[in-house]
């Protein structure tokens, strides 16, 4: 398979991957649970739980018809989230589900996944560059132990979280020496950046590069693979933004450039 083809055979599967059930165009909602209340758009009464346990306590009654773990809930349950040995998964009708997420100061939230939602039946595309080669540049990879970064994120008003980071990716272009600050995205690394085609050709808050080094640090930077953040499809995700040094200034002309929905020039 050549380069070409292996770059539709990935498009393909991005967007089979959005589509699904639980994929990004399916998220409704994340809803913060801090005290005992009721949430939109899914039955029940919800409340957190005490410091140090997972998940979050479900109050419903069989009416509601909550399955946890295909199970009916009829009175008080647990939910346990998804840093949990056993999470807990819900079904609230036969297109509609959730789980519970853990946030980065652990107080929990409800995610609902509607595989037939608004976004789904709506999409249309993702509007992509041609594949370019010369964009598949040769990089290395630093380990920087214990070293942490400020990170913003989309929804969160200009408040910083402070994230790990196990180095940075170095790659030359034109000339010029850049370095990317990278964060762990299981066995590979996650370049949050943006360039200088963010929010004029390309989505605003930026776009996700997925890169795994090799034993001797050295990995190739394939930028046709950049891809838009889970919030460019649903407005329920938090992502995070580029950093200072992520923020490239020439146009990176390749990869995911906006979501396009049926009616509208893009979402």
């Amino acid at each position: 398979m050549d380069a070409i083809e292996q770059f539709e055979t990935f498009r393909q599967r991005r967007r089979r991957a959005v589509l699904e059930p639980k994929g990004n165009l399916a998220l409704v909602a994340t809803h913060w649970v801090e005290q005992e209340q009721k949430l939109w758009n899914v039955p029940g009464v919800w409340s957190p739980l005490s410091p140090g346990h997972s998940g979050l306590q479900l109050e419903a009654k069989t009416i509601d018809n909550i399955r946890l773990n295909g199970e009916l809930v009829d009175g008080r349950v647990v939910v346990n989230g998804k840093d949990s040995d056993a999470p807990g998964e819900l079904t609230f009708s036969s297109t509609v589900s959730g789980f519970v997420i853990a946030g980065h100061d652990k107080k929990y939230a409800l995610r609902v996944w509607d595989s037939e939602s608004e976004a789904v039946k709506g999409f249309e595309q993702i509007d992509t560059f041609p594949y370019n080669p010369d964009w598949v540049l040769e990089g290395k990879f630093t380990e920087k132990p214990g070293a942490t970064l400020p990170f913003e994120h989309s929804k969160d008003e200009g408040v910083t979280r402070v994230l790990e980071v196990p180095g940075d990716v170095s790659f030359s272009y034109l000339g010029q020496d850049y370095s990317l600050a990278a964060i762990r995205s299981g066995k590979a690394l996650q370049l949050v950046y943006s360039d200088a085609t963010s929010g004029n050709e390309t989505y605003g808050v930026g776009r996700f590069l997925f890169v795994v080094p090799r034993s001797d640090g050295s990995l190739t930077l394939d930028f046709n693979n950049g891809i838009l953040p889970p919030c460019a499809f649903s407005y329920a995700f938090n992502c995070p933004m580029p950093p200072a040094q992520n923020r490239l200034k020439f146009p990176i002309e390749a990869g995911e450039k906006n979501v396009i929905f049926k009616g509208s020039l893009e979402h």
